[in-house]
């Protein structure tokens, strides 16, 4: 009989599904690491929410573990490298508090417009300050997303209905799903500009890190609103401080910190600034939606083998797994190519199967192109949510099969439509079972994807390999692997390094720098 453990306070009904699912489950909460290492390794399962940190210590004395489900969305407390190397399925509840996470910013927005906060605490403490408080509607504002995803449509959705005017920012964004949801696609700069509140809706990638920094707090209009429920460290909170202080920005509140528990914080005691302890998801319908949820994805895994809403691992059965995994670790290098070379939005994508590839499982194939596309962008995307959220991102997803080989024995090709036109790249399986690039954008490249590797296309010119090599043994970056590929003599020339290290934004503006290169990206695999 499986063995789960749940490790943080959760609600009742996750044991009570896992002892009708014929599982043995103990509810141990509150223990330190050490105390978790020395009981871990007696459980197949382990169920968490936001409190337990699951570290590679605690994985490597996970001996029977073969499953982490997060009653939850993020999983920034779970080790997911150190898991997946364990073979452990790390699983999350992606869309069970996303209602009442948008709730709590429209929450909060209605506190900032009528300063409620402050407004509840001068009444209680007998003042009666009615004179003192002059608040603003919202009825007729206009309301900024950034970030347009599940969380932020169900705020759009709610904006509407108070007769607000909504615009939005996400490059992800088609112009066909504005129109859906009813809101005006916009760049940064505009609704940053134009937004009497403005509301942050994405994930914490290396794209949207202070995507509200200094320099664009400063382009707000006079008077904004601010309301933050995402992830912290979207929002430079040094620059928020002096702005609120100046009276640049008439109000701002925060659900979630660069540092938590926030129990200190230079904003702690600032005007109009409210602040509540990370409760986006804290309400009891979330709590018992995401504790069901990752019951029953558990108890699944462990009694038949079914995986859902896994961050590491396909849905897939037993039986085509050995197949069809290569195949799925090409599709997502190929998805993730394409995500991390094409800007702005990709109203379509397609993947088209040759040969032998057209003969196995489409399905995860897929999903694992849109997965690793989408990864660039969003981390709460895996093999199961990823044609959802591409669906909702109003992405175009074609799947075209050709049984005949052309020239390999089993070619699969990502090709997505931006706009400079369509843009593909291709790539084959070496002894069936190992992934290799063969093509990108219509240059013959062969090419493992793997670690980090540099990016550069260059006028074909005699010298340049000579001085790139010698800029990057200045920089003290080794050279793994080296890959080029040419459309012509003397046209232009396509360059895949591998490196030891991630290449700095420092040594990429040098590359960029260097006479005849056209575009430098440091990619990452």
């Amino acid at each position: 009989m499986p063995k789960v453990l749940i490790s943080d306070k959760m609600d009742p009904k996750a044991a009570q599904i896992f002892r009708e699912r014929g599982l043995e489950v103990d509810e141990i909460t509150g223990k330190t690491p050490e105390e978790l290492i020395a009981i871990i390794g007696d459980y197949d399962g382990l169920a968490i929410r936001s409190s337990t940190k699951v570290t590679k210590a605690i994985l490597d004395a996970a001996t029977n573990l073969k499953v982490v489900g997060r009653a939850g969305i993020g999983v920034d407390n779970v080790d997911i490298p150190a898991a997946s190397a364990k073979g452990v399925v790390v699983m999350n509840t992606p869309f069970g508090n996303s209602i009442t996470t948008a709730e709590h910013a429209i929450a909060l927005m209605f506190a900032l417009a009528r300063q409620l906060p402050e407004a509840n605490a001068q009444t209680q403490a007998g003042t009666w300050p009615k004179n003192g408080f002059m608040g603003v509607e919202v009825t007729g504002k206009t309301l900024g997303l950034i970030g347009a995803g599940n969380i932020g449509s169900i705020v759009a959705d709610r904006a509407l209905g108070l007769r607000m005017k909504v615009i939005a920012f996400d490059p992800f964004l088609s112009p066909e799903r504005a129109v859906e949801l009813g809101v005006e696609k916009v760049e940064l700069d505009q609704l940053l500009a134009r937004a009497d509140f403005i509301t942050l809706h994405t994930p914490l990638t290396d794209q949207t890190r202070n995507i509200l920094s200094a320099e664009n707090l400063a382009k707000t209009k006079k008077g904004v609103r601010i309301i933050n429920c995402a992830r912290g460290g979207l929002i430079d909170e040094a620059a928020l401080k002096e702005l609120l202080d100046s009276g640049h920005i008439a109000g701002a509140a925060l659900d979630v910190f660069v540092t938590e528990p926030a129990k200190e914080h230079a904003l702690f005691g600032t005007p109009n600034f409210v602040a509540t302890p990370h409760l986006g998801a804290s309400t009891s319908e979330a709590q018992v939606n995401v504790a069901i949820q990752v019951a029953e994805q558990m108890a699944d895994f462990l009694m038949t083998g079914g995986v859902t809403n896994a961050l590491n691992s396909p849905s897939i059965s037993a039986e085509e797994a050995p197949r069809v995994k290569p195949y799925m670790a090409l599709a997502e290098k190929l998805g993730s190519l394409v995500g991390q070379l094409s800007t702005g939005a990709i109203p379509r994508i397609s993947i088209h199967s040759e040969g032998a590839a057209a003969e196995v499982n489409q399905k995860p194939i897929v999903s694992a192109v849109l997965a690793g596309f989408l990864r660039t962008q969003t981390d709460t995307v895996n093999m199961v949510n990823a044609p959802f959220l591409a669906k909702e991102r109003g992405v175009e997803v074609r799947e075209v099969r050709t049984e005949r080989e052309g020239d390999y024995h089993t070619l699969l090709r990502v090709s997505v439509k931006t706009d400079a036109g369509e843009r593909s790249v291709a790539g084959t399986l070496f002894g069936n079972r190992a992934p290799r690039l063969v093509e990108l954008f219509g240059i013959k490249v062969e090419a493992d994807l793997a670690g980090h590797m540099l990016y550069v296309v260059n006028e074909d010119a005699p010298g340049f390999i000579g001085r790139l090599g010698s800029l990057l043994g200045e920089a003290g970056v080794n050279i793994g692997t080296f890959h080029l590929g040419r459309r012509e003599a003397g046209g232009e020339a396509v360059l895949l390094l591998s490196v030891d290290g991630a290449v700095s934004a420092d040594l990429l503006a040098k590359v960029k720098a260097l006479g005849g290169v056209k575009t430098a990206m440091a990619l990452s695999f």
